[in-house]
């Protein structure tokens, strides 16, 4: 059987919930065969095994740390020459985006980013995205090279199994553009105790009608009785009422949770492209007409400042 290569998005062995996602999906076509640069492969394995890996290729050296993302890109384009895949799976994260890029590029191969979907067919895998503000969905393939393929966040529902996962060494050569942009300070993001917002299940955005910074307490106290991310709209966080790395948009973050909560936010189109692909969408806004109703499956009409902590009183009462 064909095998698949998938890059493995971790912080020093914890494997993160969007490779496991993408391991479900080259489970459809082929055996997945796991990519894991960095330290902790050993930790990870067991991991990727449990969720279909029959091999991890795994590589730990400075560069992959010190400098940006080619010597990454030198050790996926390894992999592809000593495994010869039918397809490269990569997560739609700003980082793996540029590596799927550029592997794309040296290999001679075909890319395609976003997906949100992707199933086996005669002539290679079949690649669904979301375009044009998600207003339509497209069906597409590559037809050259080995199809690069980059998956968005809760695209599917991660199921586990059971594998060898067996750890191999991948042996790296770094070429001279590896070292060509350096990272020279870090600083570590301060932990709110919420999932990443591109990767939660369940996301609670404030806009322009939560009227203050003061007033994202109450989105916060939601998101979190529901153990879901925050995020804003752009209104909000142009005036400076939430930072701009929670913003939901098409200038900001996509994300695609089981559930969204929209409270204060019109829906104006900006807004829309970041979200729309939700499973299910729920909206609160005391403006009957606005936008955001359009593409509701749940809404309330009805002040924020009432229903949200209302809201939030009833999940904790039921999860008592």
């Amino acid at each position: 059987m064909a095998e698949v290569l998938v890059l493995v998005d971790h912080l020093e062995g914890a494997v993160r919930k969007p490779t496991l996602e993408l391991l479900t999906l080259a489970r459809r076509l082929g055996d997945p065969v796991a990519v894991h640069l960095g330290p902790g492969a050993e930790t990870a394995a067991a991991t990727l095994a449990e969720h279909g890996a029959t091999r991890v290729l795994a590589a730990d050296a400075p560069e992959f740390a010190d400098y940006l993302v080619a010597p990454k890109v030198d050790a996926l384009r390894a992999a592809v020459d000593a495994v010869s895949p039918a397809v490269v799976l990569v997560s739609s994260s700003p980082e793996g985006k540029e590596i799927a890029a550029r592997l794309a590029l040296r290999t001679d191969s075909g890319l395609l980013t976003d997906a949100v979907d992707i199933t086996a067919g005669d002539e290679g895998p079949v690649v669904s995205q979301s375009v044009f503000a998600a207003a339509y969905t497209t069906t597409s393939r590559v037809t050259q090279g080995t199809p690069v393929i980059t998956v968005k966040p809760n695209a599917v529902t991660p199921e586990p199994a059971q594998a060898a996962g067996t750890v191999e060494e991948l042996s790296v050569s770094f070429g001279p553009l590896a070292t060509g942009t350096r990272v020279v300070s870090r600083t570590p993001r301060e932990s709110t105790g919420r999932p990443e917002l591109t990767e939660a299940a369940i996301v609670v955005s404030g806009g322009r009608g939560v009227n203050g910074a003061e007033n994202f307490a109450l989105i916060e106290a939601l998101a979190d009785s529901l153990g879901g991310a925050v995020g804003a709209s752009r209104a909000a966080v142009d005036a400076g009422w939430y930072p701009h790395s929670h913003q939901v948009g098409q200038t900001g973050k996509t994300v695609s949770p089981q559930l969204y909560v929209a409270a204060g936010i019109s829906g104006a189109i900006q807004h829309r492209a970041g979200m729309q692909t939700s499973k299910t969408i729920v909206a609160i806004n005391k403006d009957s007409d606005a936008p955001i109703f359009e593409l509701v499956d749940y809404g309330v009409v009805g002040d924020l400042f009432e229903v949200v902590p209302a809201l939030t009183e009833q999940v904790n009462t039921r999860k008592g």
